[in-house]
Order: C-alpha cells, then structure tokens, then sequence
C-alpha cells in the first residue's frame, strides 16, 4: 500500500477559547470528551468501552476515506509521514515583529490631525478647560471599555472586521458597516494629505506665498492695515486657501463642483501611491516605519511649544484655551462633542483598530495596551493644546483681534490660521516645512495624515483578505490594492474639483456621524449580551494567560460598563445627534447646504446602519428550524473560533464534536461491520 495520511484529530476550535462546560459553541457537544447516549445520559462501564472503541473504529473509517480521496502516487511500503500544507495561494497572517511596533503603530493610528486641530477648537468652544471634565468622562466610560473590546476581539479572533463575527454570526453586519465607515473616511480623508502635499511644496518658497511679504498679496495686506476688523476674513492666508489651492470661488455650491484643480490631483495621486507602497509590504514593513512616523509629530510639538512660549502674546492664547465656563457643563452640546472627539481621536468603530491588532501574538497584554494608546493620544490632545494656542495668541497679539477669532473649525484651523500663525515667526519657511512635515507624517500614519490612512486602508485590505485569503499571494495582493487605490483615486477626483471642498465637508459631516455611533453601540451590546460578557471577560485572561491582580479588578470595571454604563451614554449620544441633525443647518462658511444634500448625508449613515439587519437576516436564513431556533443557533460562535499561536492549522485539523450521540442500533451495526472486516 501507499503511505498513508496520518489523521488528526482534534476537539472543536472553541475548546481553546477557555470556554467554561454548559456553555459550547455550535456543534460542540460536553467539553472533556464525554460520551454519552442518545439522550444525553452516561451508560454503563461496557457500554462507555463500547462506544469509545466504535469511536475509533469511526476514525479508522474517515481515514480510509481520506487515503481514498488522496491517491498515492505509487505504490510501495506502507509508512507514515508527516503531512505538509497543501500548496496553494493561501498565505499564513503576519506577525507584528514586535510589541512596540505595535504600540507605536496604534499610537500613530490614533494621533492625527484630529489632535492637532479639532481638540483645541471643542476646548475653547464648550467653556474652555471645563471641557475636559465631560471629556475625561467620556474618555472612562465609553473611550477606554470601547477600546479594549475591539483590541481584544482582533486580537482573540486573529481576524479582520468582518471574519471575526464568527463569534456571533448574527452581527456579521457590524463588520460590514465598518468597512463601509473605513472606505467613506479613506475616501476623503486622503484629500487632507493632498493639500499637505501642495503646502508642503509651497513652503519651500520664499518668501512664503501666502504671507504679506509674498508681492501679490500686497494689495491685501494693505487693506488688512486700513480695517482691522476685517482682518480675519480677508487674509493673504485665507485667500490663498480659498482661490490658489480650493479654487472655490469659481463654484457655486454642492451642485457645481466645476474644474478639476490639476495641481491637487497629482499630489492627491501622490498620496495614493504612497499609501500603496505603505500597505502593499503589509505591517512587516510599516512597522518600522512608525518608529519615525510616530515619535516625528512629538518632537515638532515640543519645539513648537518652546518656541511659542518666546512669542508676545502667547500667554494670552494659553490662558484662552484653559479658560473654564463652568455654566457650559448643563448644556448636552459638551457631553456631545466630547464623546464624537473620543471616537473620533481613538478611531473606535472603524475596524482599524481590529485589524491591527488580529496581527499580535495571543498573549498579548491588551489591557496594558489599551491604557498607554489612549491614554498617551488623549495627552497628546491636550499637550499639542500649548504649542497651537500660543502660536494663536502671538497671532491674535499681531492682529489686534481677539484669540476666538483667528481660530477655526475645520480644516481651515489647519489650513489658514497655521500658516498665517508661522508666516509670522522669524525664519517662517524653516517653520512652515516642520509644521506641514508633522502634518504628512500623522497623516500618511493615520490619515488624518499617516497613521489613520494607513490604519484605515489596513483595516480594508485585512478584512477583504481574511474573506478571500488566495488574495494573500503577493502578486495578487498587488494587483487588488492597486485596483482599490485606483477606484478611490478617481472617486476623489471629486473632492479635488472647484466645489470639492463642499463635497468634502458633507463627507465630514455626516460619514462619522449617527452610522458610526450605531455601529459601536451594536457591537457592545452582542458582545456584552449576545456572545456573553463573561465569557468575553474569559477570552482576555486566557489571552492574558498570567493575569495581575490589578487587570483582574479593571477587568470587572470594564465589565460593568459593556453592560451598563457605555451603552446607556451611547444611547444619550445618538439622541443629540439625532435631535442636532433636525434643528441644525449644515453650512460652509456662508454658504449654506441645500436639503437634497444633507438628505444624501443622512443616506450614508443610513447605509452604515442598514447592514446590521441585513446581514442579520442572511445569518437567520442560513439556519433551519423556528426562527427561535434560528436565533439561537446565529447567535453561537462557529467551530472554526479560536485564536491561538498555532493560528493557521486549517491543513492539519479535522473538527470533531466533544459529544458523539449513538443509539444501540448504531453501536449493534458498528459491531457486525467490524467483526465482517476483520473475517
């Protein structure tokens, strides 16, 4: 005979996960290998020796069939051999190469633009200091608990955001709805590393060209001198942003977005080829590069802050940015923007936090994890809060207005205050290049300029690949990511025209609005009621495997608040939001939206949302039986859950039940085919 395939067999995937007995996954019957008969209950000495040795007569016969259906090539000797993987375009997952590029790498996730500008701004516009204390809440109650989960359910399920619902296929939705969150963000937020791209070209002019210095801005500034008042709105920086980069007044609102600007379509380019080269080597090669990328933006930062603490004016600015209104804290605008600013700071329901982390070792800490990322980017917020608002201060100080005023939302803070602040400084295209270097660097980390980018685009590939692993062949991996950056390339085209920043401020809008805040609301509640929060709580020790005293007591924190706590102030989140979208316009500037456009904003939350029922009731249709039964059986993780360092054994393993029910027909049948094989 030819060599025969050895067969193992193995308990249920799940048998890892420290699943407590009275509690099996689908398809799993006792733990511990009972067997037991058809009605469950144990038989007698004979009968146990009997049905275990009919159990190994079954195994015999699986590998009879096996040998079968794999063919020796000759024949010869019988001998045994061990069994290579298969050859085919599957690919094992990457590894991190180690926990700091990890670290670094959510770190450079998480620390974007968003910290840069968007912090400061909710500070001094809901009551100054005071915010941080509805903030810090928010950080506690929802930030942290949200965090850990989605680390820990990456990082248990070794999978992406869609493939790592066989915990509960039920929600397989919520994957889906953020990879539709991810690819609306990537969409437009690869157009703010396009115009870091042209400012950053810009700044090596000089003088700079949107300073005063710069000859056709003369005009401008002159008139800036004759009416202070005026100065704000009619700057050499805000005209340069508005006519030489947006081209936005030769458009007319939503419906005309007019020419494409060229210059911006070629750095935009530019970007999505960068973005390529990051993704395409996979997180062996970016997680060096974070090791600058992400430490880069704290060095700008703290020289920034020296620097401002020598301007005139820059205590001024400090002092508006720490001013507390107390009075602001009744007001569930505060309570609003602080939990949209932790969503929106950590990346909490974009899936790419999953993602990274489905690529750690198993028994990573990631209740230590969790404490230093969003601990260290929610500092980071408030530290970067220093270096922009003295900065500020020195500007408001040149201009005679006050600090409120030279200050924006939007990317205008970024892209009109920033510059017109640095072309003040002595020295200002050294500082302009620093500046908009720590721009590109947080933005290609995140995009929201490098970090978020390359967190979001990873969170699609990985997600895609997990569904469809042929696609980890590298040659076919390069031609998927080249076709996806294509396809978002040219829809970004969009945003690039003469109008595009009306499109992109809608995308803003409402892209990351009531659709993303439904997402993670779903996800805690199946997680905490659906897979059961015990047994969650169970998966992060067995991760953890050496659990400290102190993360076990964090651990039930956490757990009061997935069931309690984080879904209550999600709800309350969701109702303002709601009650904002029905009392409040959207505008740009002056220009307000018309209704056939903030109707298109709601769709894309809408299409967000509909992809949990939807694909909840694929999950139903599957199943057979009463739609309790149904239910019930959607509900219950797959066989094939599990996360373990051994991760890619799907060549070598053969599920099998813990249970194997036989009736004494089956066990008299197995005895007469047994005694005729062996005459």
């Amino acid at each position: 005979m030819g060599a025969q395939r050895p067969l193992r067999i193995s308990r249920p995937l799940g048998s890892r996960s420290g699943r407590s007995p009275g509690q099996p996954t689908r398809g799993v019957g006792k733990p511990g290998g009972e067997v037991s008969d058809a009605g469950g209950r144990p038989g007698s000495a004979g009968k146990l020796k009997r049905r275990l040795r009919h159990l190994a007569w079954m195994v015999e016969l699986n590998e009879t069939v096996l040998e079968a259906s794999h063919p020796p090539p000759s024949a010869g000797p019988a001998q045994s051999q061990p069994v290579a993987p298969p050859p085919g375009p599957d690919r094992p997952r990457d590894t991190w190469g180690g926990k700091y590029e990890f670290l670094l790498s959510c770190l450079g996730y998480c620390v974007g633009l968003g910290n840069v500008w968007r912090f400061p701004y909710l500070c001094y516009r809901n009551g100054g200091g005071v915010f941080l204390i509805p903030y810090g809440l928010m950080l506690l109650f929802t930030g942290l608990p949200l965090f850990l989960m989605e680390l820990s359910l990456g990082q248990y399920g070794a999978a992406g955001p869609i493939t790592v619902w066989k915990c509960c296929p039920l929600l397989k939705g919520i994957g889906i709805g953020m990879l539709v969150v991810s690819s609306l963000v990537t969409l437009y937020y690869n157009v703010i590393l396009a115009w870091t791209f042209y400012y950053l070209g810009m700044s090596l002019q000089s003088p700079l060209p949107w300073s005063c210095q710069a000859p056709p801005n003369a005009p401008l500034c002159q008139a800036q001198n004759v009416s202070l008042g005026n100065a704000s709105r009619s700057s050499a920086s805000e005209a340069f942003w508005n006519e030489q980069v947006l081209g936005v007044v030769r458009s007319s609102g939503l419906g005309d977005p007019g020419a494409v600007r060229w210059p911006l379509a070629l750095c935009l380019l530019l970007a999505w080829l960068v973005v390529f080269l990051c993704t395409l080597r996979g997180i062996r090669s970016s997680g060096k590069v974070v090791y600058f990328t992400a430490t880069f933006p704290y060095l700008v930062i703290v020289v920034l802050i020296i620097r401002g603490a020598t301007l005139e004016g820059s205590i001024d600015g400090v002092r508006f940015y720490l001013s507390a209104d107390w009075s602001r804290l009744h007001s569930a605008q505060v309570w609003s923007d602080a939990a949209s600013q932790i969503f929106y700071s950590l990346g909490i329901g974009f899936g790419g936090l999953l993602s990274m982390a489905s690529y750690n070792k198993f028994d990573n800490n990631v209740i230590r994890d969790t404490l230093v990322i969003a601990l260290g980017n929610c500092g980071t917020s408030f530290f970067a809060g220093f270096a922009i608002f003295s900065i500020l201060g020195h500007m408001a100080w040149r201009k005679k207005v006050p600090v409120g005023e030279v200050a924006e939302t939007g990317p205008g803070l970024a892209f009109v205050a920033y510059p017109e602040a640095l072309a003040l400084l002595p020295g200002s295209a050294f500082w302009s290049v620093l500046f908009f270097l720590m721009l590109f660097t947080l933005g290609i980390d995140t995009l929201t300029l490098f970090a978020r980018q390359f967190g979001n685009m990873e969170g699609i590939v990985t997600a895609v690949m997990d569904e469809f692993p042929s696609l980890r062949d590298f040659r076919r991996k390069a031609l998927f990511l080249g076709g996806l950056c294509l396809a978002f390339y040219c829809l970004g085209l969009l945003l690039v025209t003469e109008g595009g920043i009306y499109w992109f401020t809608l995308l803003d809008a409402y892209s990351t609005s009531f659709g993303l805040i439904v997402i993670v609301l779903f996800m805690c509640l199946g997680m905490a009621f659906f897979y059961g929060v015990n047994q969650f709580c169970q998966d992060i020790v067995d991760m953890i495997r050496l659990c400290p005293p102190w993360c076990s007591r964090l651990l039930l924190c956490f757990k009061a608040c997935w069931v309690v706590v984080t879904p209550g102030l999600l709800l309350f989140t969701l109702f303002y939001i709601f009650l904002d979208l029905s009392s409040t316009r959207l505008h740009y500037g002056p220009y307000q939206y018309p209704r056939w456009g903030e109707a298109l904003g709601v769709c894309l939350g809408v299409v967000t949302c509909v992809q949990i029922p939807l694909w909840a009731g694929v999950a139903l249709c599957k199943e057979s039986g009463t739609l309790a039964d149904r239910f019930r059986k959607a509900i219950h993780p797959l066989n094939s859950w599990r996360a373990t360092n051994g991760r890619d054994l799907s060549h070598h393993v053969i599920d099998v039940p813990y249970t194997v029910n036989l009736t004494d027909h089956d066990s008299l049948g197995a005895w007469q085919l047994q005694g005729s094989s062996e005459a």
